[in-house]
């Protein structure tokens, strides 16, 4: 079996309505890729038709794999996707893709040469942001605050949904995540650091899409929680390579 370039994890919870338009776009951009590319759907937990929706799909779409997990949680989706995974590289992206999926190039080779971790970011002189509501702006920035503060100083934006891993950056990270909520992001690129890659910020074009789940203020008391509990596991060491 041969090895794909890229694997496109996208998880994907209650998407049916934005599903569609987005699978349109992916299979438009697989199939102008001159490398071999696979694209791994995980649908976890969902009440509605997205995995059938998917399912629909890969009848024209043949890279498109659809994984189906009971437990949800974004964490747990992105996890089991890239340990699954077989590609050189490995891209997470949100289902409503607010950065178009054209500006996954700029995540890869020759664009970018051997990245290990490669990030997205809406704050990185050259990037823009389309249609942000001003109070979700600020709100954004005072978390990038905590998270600079607190574990990862010199990262402008640690949330967006685009972030793009080498093989073996994804099969050393992903087995010590141990976050499934919002703030896995955080998690997942402090063990990165901590285990010596290299993490670099991409500016993007990023519109604003309607529809988010994440409440303000309640996941964001949750979110500072988990900031603390990074923090402290990366004093003890938690996140470090085993020593023999």
């Amino acid at each position: 079996m041969s090895t794909p370039f890229l694997s496109l994890i996208l998880p994907a919870h209650n998407e049916a309505e934005r599903l569609p338009k987005s699978l349109e776009q992916v299979r438009d951009f697989v199939q102008q890729q001159p490398y071999e590319i696979e694209v791994l759907l995980i649908e976890n937990a969902s009440r509605d038709d997205t995995a059938r929706i998917a399912e629909k799909f890969q009848e024209g779409f043949p890279q498109l794999k659809l994984i189906r997990l009971e437990q949800g949680g974004k964490g747990n989706a992105i996890r089991t996707g890239m340990q699954i995974a077989r590609g050189e590289y490995r891209f997470m992206a949100d289902v409503d893709f607010s950065m178009p999926v054209s500006q996954i190039s700029h995540f890869l080779p020759p664009s970018l040469p051997q990245p290990q971790v490669a990030i997205a970011s809406r704050e990185k002189p050259g990037s823009e942001r389309i249609g942000e509501p001003y109070y979700r702006h600020v709100i954004g920035r005072i978390f990038n605050f905590l998270v600079r503060l607190l574990v990862l100083p010199g990262l402008r934006d640690t949330q967006c949904g685009f972030k793009c891993f080498s093989a073996e950056a994804a099969e050393q990270i992903f087995p010590k995540l141990t976050l499934e909520g919002w703030s896995f992001d955080v998690e997942v690129l402090t063990i990165a650091r901590e285990l010596g890659f290299a993490v670099v910020e991409v500016p993007v074009t990023w519109t604003y899409q309607p529809g988010s789940r994440m409440s303000i203020f309640k996941d964001s008391w949750r979110m500072f929680r988990d900031l603390l509990l990074i923090r402290s596991n990366k004093r003890i060491g938690v996140y470090r390579a085993k020593t023999l």
